[in-house]
């Protein structure tokens, strides 16, 4: 063997300087994650014959086999393909009849990746491309030039020379997984949003950590899920082991009115798990299924509530399942009220299931857990509603899969409030009190005009029997447990209401040991003049009788009940509502309708 073929041969020296150029662009964290393949094959009739790399919609980066360049060069040339797949210029698509890019639509994008470039840099441009780009989106560019012409500068500024870089080809199933066709757009802003991220830890001096694995979830929300990501962004995980410990929580338990979710830290779930434990917390707040409740038993509503959410969270594909948790697919586009239905005929094996937060509790908690660092939430009401509905906003632009309908359903009734209570009670008093009617006569002449004194004018005036058929009895509960404000409020609204509907006076009864009746108020003195008697017991059933007993009481006059729902079992035998506070509930089953003051 001759000494010459003893000696180690020499490598490329454009095949090195290629290897170096990718090793430069495999280190930046956002373009690695746009998942291309290089090809560098001799006989590959992709690769441009006078510039140095193409790209097309396989995400296959063809380069030219043989041209020497700089480490440097190749790093800028690869990335300039790369960001052609992450700004979305060349996506992968099954059609093969897709329109193609004119020539002003090719130099705009690559106008806009190489001033991209110049903010983020990655290697170096070659020395024939310009110093600076104008400003502008793509289609903004691709406009202009068709009017008034591409300048030269910008005719040629791709990875290609005078040849296109961007080149649409039908997508090849075989080339990702499961023949699914893949996202460069979305992955390549997700990296980018970590590697911003962590540029601006460092810049800040803190130290960068591991995020904990329900961070990195509630996290994906906000950066990939639309839906609730206006959710994650504005709820806090409270990861306390002692606190879970003490409260009970096996997984995790939300609370809708602090804004805060609590995990059990100790617990260890995959990624996938977390995404779905916290979408399942989350919807659980935005829903307010523990407001929803009502008079319903706390933890079989509260399993109700997890079998829905856990359909929808399965069919939507929001993560992993863990194991153990409640899921029927019999259930499906079944409501929480359905479900809590249908349960509750077999009440001894419910009470074995197990929530999100363990066997027999409920994961929907009424009152934030204290902790060190928690601080009430303000207009919750705004925020869930907001979050949601923005969120489905974004889904729906985005096109980012298909939604159950039920949960279509609630979110699209949670973007129209209910009714507030005044209004309603507006409503009330237009349907069940009639306007009286006016009665012109000489009998009481009207005031006469100035320019005209001589013509007499009849007056204006409601007879007796008008006063009699227009109004309305109040039943007033002034027990001990009433507050102040709560029969200012009540006895405004009344009072505004009767004075605009012209109702000459109202029957008053105030009720708490027995009943005291005030006879007929006029709209003025409602929330004024009347003094309030009693502050003994409440027993709301003899001023109901007192009213309905009454010789000069219309039968057909409604009754409007004020009570904190701290009262007797009532019968009441002519057309009735109440007026309670908010969260109060009646110890029976009204057959009214009910107004809540909030």
């Amino acid at each position: 063997m001759s000494r010459r073929t003893r000696q180690k041969a020499k490598p490329d020296p454009a095949t090195q300087a290629f290897a170096e150029g990718l090793a430069l662009v495999k280190r930046n964290p956002a373009l690695a994650a746009v998942d291309a393949t290089v090809c560098r094959e001799a006989a590959c009739a992709a690769a441009p014959a006078r510039g140095l790399a193409a790209v097309d919609s396989n995400g296959t980066v063809h380069v030219h086999p043989t041209r020497l360049a700089e480490p440097a060069e190749w790093a800028w040339t690869i990335a300039h393909c790369l960001l052609h797949l992450g700004f979305g210029h060349v996506p992968a698509a099954e059609d093969e009849d897709r329109p193609r890019p004119d020539r002003f639509d090719l130099a705009a994008r690559c106008t806009v990746v190489n001033r991209f470039l110049l903010t983020f840099p990655v290697g170096r441009a070659p020395d024939h491309l310009p110093a600076g780009y104008p400003g502008g989106d793509e289609e903004l560019l691709a406009a202009r030039w068709r009017r008034d012409g591409i300048p030269d500068a910008y005719e040629h500024c791709g990875a290609a020379g005078d040849q296109p870089d961007q080149v649409l080809v039908p997508w090849r199933a075989w080339n990702g997984p499961s023949g699914t066709v893949p996202d460069w757009e979305t992955a390549f802003a997700h990296a980018l949003t970590r590697a911003v991220s962590a540029t601006m830890e460092r810049a800040g001096g803190r130290e960068l950590r591991q995020p904990k694995p329900w961070d990195r979830a509630l996290n994906w929300f906000v950066s990939s899920y639309p839906l609730l990501g206006g959710l994650a962004a504005g709820l806090r995980i409270v990861a306390d082991a002692e606190l879970a410990r003490a409260q009970g929580i096996a997984i995790a338990a939300v609370s809708a009115s602090a804004g805060e979710i609590y995990v059990n830290p100790l617990r260890g779930f995959t990624d996938g798990e977390w995404r779905f434990i916290l979408a399942h917390e989350m919807l659980h707040a935005a829903l307010r299924h523990g407001e929803r409740r009502g008079a319903r038993d706390p933890y079989l509503h509260n399993v109700a509530a997890d079998y829905v959410v856990n359909g929808w969270l399965v069919e939507m594909a929001v993560g992993e399942m863990p194991e153990g948790l409640l899921y029927d697919p019999e259930l499906k586009d079944l409501s929480v009220e359905e479900v809590y239905d249908r349960i509750t005929t077999d009440l001894r094996r419910m009470r074995r299931l197990a929530t999100l937060r363990g066997k027999g509790l409920g994961d929907i908690l009424g009152e934030p857990l204290a902790h060190p660092g928690s601080v009430p939430y303000a207009d919750l009401d705004d925020f869930y509603r907001r979050g949601l509905t923005q969120g489905f906003d974004l889904h729906e632009y985005g096109r980012r899969g298909l939604l159950p309908a039920g949960l279509i359903q609630e979110i699209r009734a949670l973007a129209h409030p209910p009714v507030p209570w005044d209004a309603r009670l507006a409503r009330w008093f237009d349907e069940f009190v009639p306007r009286p009617v006016p009665v012109r006569s000489f009998a009481r002449p009207a005031r006469r005009q100035a320019s005209t004194p001589d013509i007499p004018r009849a007056g204006r005036h409601f007879p007796p029997e008008e006063t009699a058929r227009c109004t309305f009895g109040v039943v007033l509960d002034t027990s001990g447990s009433m507050n102040a404000a709560l029969l200012g409020k009540a006895l405004g609204a009344i009072a505004s209401y009767a004075q605009a509907r012209e109702v000459p006076a109202a029957r008053v009864v105030f009720c708490d040991a027995a009943p005291y009746d005030a006879g007929y108020v006029p709209p003025t003195e409602i929330a004024g003049r009347v003094r309030v008697r009693g502050r003994g017991g409440t027993e709301l059933q003899p001023g109901i009788d007192l009213l309905q007993r009454a010789q000069d009481f219309p039968p057909g006059a409604p009754v409007l009940v004020i009570t904190d729902g701290w009262c007797d079992t009532l019968r009441i035998r002519r057309e009735h509502a109440f007026l309670v506070p908010q969260g109060a509930s009646l110890p029976f089953t009204p057959k009214g309708p009910v107004f809540r003051l909030a």
